[in-house]
């Protein structure tokens, strides 16, 4: 990859912690006032809006990424994603070939492929959007205010409609489109069980 001058970005107003540890594309384009923090790869043509965060050790690939977003740290955005206004992606999750409307967050341990994400939804930790049945991948759609659960497995093709919730643990085969979805099973509390060890 090759090293290319800062200078004409600092001169248009970005703002880098380690220049030495930052590595742009000659295609990036950057906006007034956005900050990039130490280990900040693109590549391709990568555009990202004014003041935003971006960072640390974010890699970004041919996306777009509209004003006041923060990314990172350790995010990875795949090509043909698109952020919109106000977007958080947060630590360790992983964005590709997916559209995330303004205001919206996922701000830690995520995979969103091959999704449209409408404004102001939260991603709980651990969301999967499961895009791939072995042969060709498949579209998660989540609307307007939805709000995702932790630890959800999203199975494409599915949407969840506006303001819609989904609960922790599940995994959501068939549309929400208003409510609450579950699907997971009860709990059971064994209180007689003894781990292998302890048996007789």
């Amino acid at each position: 990859m090759e090293k290319i001058c800062l200078k004409k970005y600092i001169e248009g107003g970005v703002i880098f912690w380690d220049e030495g540890s930052t590595f742009l594309s000659p295609e990036t384009v950057i906006g007034a006032g956005t900050v990039i923090l130490p280990g900040v790869i693109t590549i391709g043509k990568v555009a990202i809006g004014e003041n935003c965060e971006i960072g640390p050790y974010a890699v970004i690939k041919e996306s777009d990424i509209g004003d006041g977003c923060e990314i990172g740290p350790f995010v990875h955005i795949r090509p043909d994603s698109k952020l919109d206004r106000n977007v958080k992606i947060g630590n360790f999750v992983e964005v590709k070939k997916t559209t995330v409307g303004e205001g919206s967050k996922a701000n830690h341990l995520s995979y969103l492929g091959d999704s449209v994400i409408g404004r102001d939804v939260n991603i709980g930790c651990g969301t999967v959007t499961v895009n791939y049945d072995g042969h060709k991948k498949h579209v998660t759609t989540i609307e307007d205010g939805a709000f995702v659960g932790c630890n959800a497995n999203l199975i494409a093709p599915v949407t969840i409609g506006e303001k819609a919730f989904v609960a922790a643990g599940s995994t959501i085969y068939q549309d929400v489109p208003k409510g609450l979805g579950v699907a997971r099973a009860k709990q059971r509390n064994l209180e007689d069980w003894k781990p292998p060890k302890e048996r007789k």
